[in-house]
This record gives C-alpha cells, sequence and structure tokens, in this order.
C-alpha cells in the first residue's frame, strides 16, 4: 500500500545558476575517466585487465574487486586507454580512455526481463559491468550479488541544490524506465518503492510506472535523500539489507535489456552561479567537462564540483565526472580573508540562523563559496544536526561513538541506516566546522570491516 510522507526538518538552499529545461548541443569529450575512488568499499588497487595502450568497446572490463572478483567495472565508451594514473602506494586513481567519434559496443545476448530468472539477470548485470549502479544500505557500497534484499529503492526526485529535475529527464522514455523496472523488480522478493515529491511530480513515466509501490513525500532537503526514505519506510536494522538507485540507472539497465549493449549516455546538468548558460547536455559516465564549460563560466577564480555543492567533489577545469554524477556545478573559491565579516550585515550571506538578515528574503537565490568563515573548534551539542536531519536518530552521539571507535555504540546510534549524504546539511549548518561526512564514511568502513 503506498504511502504519503511530510518531513519538516531540514532545510532548502536557494542558489543561483538552477539548469534550464532544456538541453544544449550534445557536447564531445575527447576522453572519459573510471575513477576506482568512486565506488565505495572497493580496494584501492583493484585488479586490472587491461592496460595502457589497450583498444575497448563499451562494456569491455577494465578491473574488478579483489574482494569479490565478480563485481566487474567496465568501460563506457570505446576507444584508446592513454592513461593509468596512480596516486599514494600505488593505488589507481583513473583510467583514462580516449573515446572513439563512433562508439563500438560488446554485444549482449539479451532477453526479456520476464523471460529471465533472477539469477539471470544477475549474472547479465555482472558481467555487463551495469551491477554497479545497485548499491546497497548498510554501508553504502555496490550491493553484494550474493544477497537478498529486503526491499529496493528509487527516489524519483532529488532535493539536493541545484538539482537535476529526473521529471525532465525521464520525459519520453517511459517504455525503456519500465523495461528496466522489470528486471530491478526480479531481484528481491520483497517490494521495490518509487518515491516521488507528493506536489511537484507530474511525468507519467514515474506516475504510471508498474510493479512497484509508489510513495509520496512533501518536505525540504534532504526528502529526497533515498536514505532517509528508506527510514521512513522501511527502516534497516542490523541483517537487513536494502538495494537502491537513481532513475538515469534504471534507463541504463532498460536501454540494455532493450538493445543488449552498455549504453553509458545519460543527461548531465550544468549548474551554479558562474555558469553564463545553465542547461542540460547528453554526456557519458565520467565525460571530460572542458568543452562543457569552455567560454560558458565568469572569469572569477572559481570551484567546479562533480555534483551538488553540499556532497560533490572537486575536479579540475579538464577534470572528469565522477561515475555516479549527473550534475556539474561551478561556485565562487572562496579563497580569501574577511576582517571582521562577522561585525557585517550579511545581506548575501545563505545562513541557517539568524544572526544575518537572509532569512528575510526567502525567495532571494545566493551566489555561496568556498569560505569556511572560520575555523574548526571544539564539538559541542548545540542542537543544529537535529533540525536538518529527519532520522529518528541521536547525530552527535554516533559521530562521537565513531570518533572513538566504539563498534556498540554505533550500532546502538544507527550506523547502519546512514549514509554521509545524509548528513551532509549537519555538516553545512555546523558551526563547529566539523567535517561530518569523512568522519561517517570512516565509520561506515569500520563497520563493514568488523562485521564482514
Amino acid at each position: 500500500m503506498s504511502k504519503t510522507i511530510t518531513i519538516k526538518k531540514g532545510l532548502n538552499l536557494n542558489i543561483a545558476g538552477e539548469a534550464e529545461k532544456a538541453i544544449a548541443n550534445i557536447f564531445s569529450s575527447c576522453t572519459c575517466a573510471v575513477k576506482p575512488t568512486d565506488f565505495k568499499g572497493m580496494s584501492p588497487i583493484p585488479k586490472l585487465l587491461q592496460q595502457e595502450g589497450d583498444m575497448v568497446k563499451a562494456g569491455s572490463p577494465l578491473f574488478f574487486d579483489k574482494t569479490r572478483p565478480d563485481i566487474i567495472i567496465t568501460a563506457p565508451v570505446s576507444g584508446k586507454i592513454i592513461a593509468i594514473e596512480r596516486g599514494d602506494k600505488r593505488a589507481i586513481t583513473s583510467i583514462i580512455i580516449e573515446a572513439d567519434k563512433e562508439r563500438e559496443y560488446i554485444q549482449f545476448d539479451v532477453k526479456e526481463p520476464q523471460e529471465l530468472s533472477r539469477e539471470e539477470i544477475k549474472q547479465l548485470l555482472l558481467k555487463s559491468g551495469l551491477w554497479a549502479f545497485i548499491r546497497q544500505r548498510p554501508y553504502d557500497i555496490i550491493a553484494n550479488p550474493e544477497q537478498t534484499p529486503k526491499a529496493i529503492f528509487i527516489s524519483a526526485f532529488d532535493t539536493s541544490p541545484l538539482a537535476p529535475d529526473q521529471d525532465f529527464i525521464v520525459h519520453g522514455k517511459g517504455d525503456i524506465f519500465q523495461l528496466g523496472l522489470d528486471a530491478i523488480c526480479k531481484l528481491t522478493d520483497g517490494k521495490t518503492h518509487l518515491n516521488i515529491q507528493a506536489d511537484e511530480t507530474v511525468s507519467k513515466v514515474f506516475l504510471n510506472s508498474k510493479g512497484v509501490q509508489i510513495n509520496k513525500f512533501r518536505g525540504p532537503h534532504p526528502t529526497g535523500n533515498v536514505g532517509i526514505q528508506i527510514h521512513h519506510i522501511d527502516p534497516i536494522n542490523k541483517g537487513n539489507v536494502v538495494w537502491y538507485l537513481t532513475p538515469q540507472d534504471v534507463l541504463t539497465i532498460g536501454r540494455f535489456f532493450q538493445k543488449g549493449i552498455y549504453d553509458a549516455t545519460r543527461l548531465v546538468a550544468l549548474t551554479g552561479s558562474e555558469v553564463k548558460l545553465p542547461k542540460y547536455y547528453k554526456a557519458h559516465i565520467g565525460a571530460c567537462v572542458k568543452n562543457m564549460l569552455e567560454n560558458n563560466t565568469t572569469d572569477i577564480n572559481k570551484r567546479i564540483i562533480s555534483g551538488n555543492v553540499l556532497t560533490g567533489k572537486k575536479i579540475d577545469a579538464d577534470g572528469h565526472l565522477c561515475f555516479y554524477d549527473t550534475q556539474l556545478t561551478v561556485i565562487p573559491e572562496g579563497d580569501y580573508f574577511e576582517f571582521l565579516g562577522w561585525l557585517m550585515p550579511g545581506f548575501n550571506k545563505l545562513s541557517i540562523s539568524r544572526t544575518f538578515p537572509a532569512f528575510l528574503f526567502p525567495k532571494k537565490k545566493f551566489r555561496p563559496d568556498t569560505n569556511y568563515h572560520g575555523e574548526e573548534r571544539a564539538f559541542v551539542m548545540s542542537g543544529q544536526y537535529e533540525k536538518v536531519l529527519p532520522m529518528d536518530i541521536y547525530p552527535v552521539h554516533l559521530i562521537k561513538a565513531i570518533l572513538t571507535n566504539d563498534i556498540d555504540k554505533m550500532e546502538h546510534l544507527g550506523i547502519y541506516e546512514v549514509s554521509e549524504e545524509d548528513f551532509a546539511l549537519c555538516e553545512f549548518v555546523c558551526t563547529s566546522k566539523i567535517e561530518v561526512q569523512d568522519i561517517i564514511r570512516k565509520g561506515l568502513d569500520l563497520i563493514r570491516k568488523e562485521m564482514e
């Protein structure tokens, strides 16, 4: 039975630079990067299956996880591997592919999902590399194919700052989306939950989806986070496993079962206050962003982020999108010192408190930068986290349990339910300037190491 859930805790950040709902000229990326670091929980030195100079097709195996060898990461494009970049301790940071102008694909023998068993679907997704799109809670890592989840969740909306409009992305792709759902629904004995925004979702692709339970949510960010939705619909206890995907992941799986190829193209939203013409671009996973940004940003010193301003990663102007990101954000770099900034009126400062008069302008679009406006301070209980985290947990107690490596307390305080993205707003509002997301990731890695 479907549910309608209203969430009151949270915070919407009004930032300038939302992408216009129009697809710009398809930009061609000459290179593509696959970064092992994008896959949480994977060995930092995976087993390489290709070498520098090798030619690959879209769907060719690149590497696999040494700890879980059945999980293979494949090439999103065809072309030549021109570099294998390494970091500390010889860890692989990225595999760079010079993309062909005309894509070549490995052809997989597929059928309609209804004609295949769960195991056959699972093996096809593993062999093609599409299994990487299916992630799990707890731990927020690539799903373990040896387990069966109690439920699968798909969040059909994103409330993070300047997030892509999922209704716009799936428009006109109902048949492909349903084909992907048909395959995904076979992977669990439980329900597949498709969660939509109660007052704003208009796409018939979502509203007419079959074989799923449609739930409605309303509320501020982080209502669109799948972790928040899981917490309110089917909470995770110790021993439970839940899988999740995004709508664009479902489309990729649908195209796979339609054509038998790994078609890694997707719509990417170019956003941010420093973008002249923020629009959507058709690109492939891991695409180089150079052509997208060229002559389309302001001349100031700026921060380029793969993802959104709360959870994304900093990349260079000629860098590459991260594997799971469908958003590119450009904002000013906060490389300045503000003398006695706390004495200034702060009309242009985005703040959750009423220290600055931003609260008087609820519809104003702000132009935030990356300046911390202070240094790390004593970590005290202020009640700020609880105002923006709509989960029935004690966030500060959980973070301190992680800092002290207290496994028992971490379990009792809800470590199995959370991911670092759920705490992004906590980090934003934190007056102590604590790197909350990094702490949560370390806690998840620690608990996984202890439990597995």
